[in-house]
């Protein structure tokens, strides 16, 4: 395996992380603690930013991971007439 691969797999496991911790939110709640000195919001954040870090490492071996305006709006769009569809569905509250 070489150093991009490797990056890889570290990008792949941070993105993993992130999602751990968004499930710890919806199971308990975002502000709860449990018996640590965090929050799982404040987890989410730290796995984000770790997250970030990997993108980073990456962008500096020339795999470019960026964002992209066009993609940004349209997936907004694309969320936002979804949670439409799923109050429609009786299946989201609010």
């Amino acid at each position: 395996m070489n150093r991009q691969e490797h990056l890889l797999v570290i990008f792949a496991e941070e993105c993993s992380e992130v999602a751990q911790e968004v499930s710890k939110a919806l199971r308990f709640g975002l502000h709860e603690q449990r018996d640590i000195p965090t929050s799982n919001l404040d987890r989410i954040q730290k796995e984000f930013n770790q997250l970030m870090a990997m993108r980073d490492m990456l962008w500096n071996e020339g795999v470019c991971i960026r964002g992209d305006a066009q993609v940004v709006s349209e997936k907004i769009a694309n969320v936002e007439r979804y949670l439409n569809y799923s109050k429609e569905c009786g299946t989201l509250d609010g």
